[in-house]
């Protein structure tokens, strides 16, 4: 017998959007790939809740929403320690957590990471495009087609399965540091850098900046001796891709980035390694190690 679950946004927290794994396969015709930000701990809620593996969650930045339940249901939280409660009782995360009408979800915001997640049991009464539920919100007005959630927003999740006993999956909670070493490979214009340059990029240790969203994250520090004289024509690019700036300063191309750019593209991060960036926050570290293929 099916379920409604409801929810009412009574707050939204710093920014909360609905995500999946993004529109792949559309980046010759300028989309963005977008999608939640830590991959992992989207899987990791779903999995938890028994969901397939690609359905939305909520994707909530340092602020977390206040939302207010109607009916009954399970959700997840993952990712980052947000303090979550339900009526002033604290939440598990990485555990399957039933709710019912008038519950409210709190949270006191981000004590360890950046984004938590919310998964939600069931499937989502939302719009889709080419593919697709994650928002569009780093291109769009703030209330845009597929933007973030808006105070008195409402969302629907239908709970299809008869299933009341969700098959037992333990996930070991993550544990986020302020500083991390990131994996990378080599870019398509990495040989034109000097081997100054390599080594001062690779050696130091580089700060996240306040210029950070789903887009992309600029550094603080710059790489010695740096010289943009060259011309770049505008190349492709993806997540993960890391760019020089004419400052010498990387920036770290994330979910919601372009799919083109003129700056030269020294190095990419590698795809396990990119989720780390999501719960990366301004003023934490990042060292970068050279791998290969």
């Amino acid at each position: 017998m099916s379920s409604m679950l409801k929810l009412h946004f009574r707050k939204t927290g710093l920014k909360t959007t609905i995500q999946d794994f993004g529109r792949n396969g559309h980046q010759h015709i300028g989309i963005p790939v977008g999608g939640a930000l830590d991959k992992l701990s989207m899987s990791a809620a779903n999995r938890i809740l028994d969901n397939e593996v690609n359905t939305p969650v909520l994707e909530c930045t340092l602020i977390g929403p206040e939302i207010e339940f109607e009916g009954e249901g399970m959700i997840c939280l993952t990712g980052a320690e947000m303090n979550g409660s339900i009526e002033d009782e604290p939440i598990e995360r990485y555990k399957a957590v039933r709710v019912k009408s008038g519950d409210i979800l709190k949270f006191k915001g981000a004590q360890e990471g950046c984004r938590t997640y919310i998964g939600i049991k069931g499937q989502w009464k939302v719009k889709s495009w080419l593919g697709s539920y994650s928002s569009l919100s780093s291109y769009l007005s703030e209330k845009g087609f597929m933007g973030p959630v808006q105070v008195n927003d409402k969302l629907e999740i239908e709970d299809l399965s008869s299933n009341e006993n969700l098959p037992e999956i333990k996930i070991k909670k993550p544990y986020y540091a302020s500083c991390y070493i990131v994996r990378v490979v080599t870019g398509p214009e990495f040989s034109q850098f000097s081997i100054e340059q390599i080594e001062s990029f690779f050696h130091q240790i580089f700060t996240i900046s306040q210029d950070a969203n789903r887009m992309g994250y600029r550094l603080n520090e710059r790489i010695t001796g740096y010289d943009s004289s060259a011309e770049e024509i505008s190349s492709g690019i993806i997540p993960g891709t890391v760019q020089i700036t004419n400052s010498g300063q990387p920036i770290v191309l994330l979910a919601d980035a372009q799919t083109t750019g003129g700056y030269p593209r020294m190095v990419n991060v590698i795809s396990e390694d990119l989720n780390l960036f999501g719960q990366m926050k301004p003023g934490d570290e990042v060292k970068f190690m050279l791998a290969t293929l």
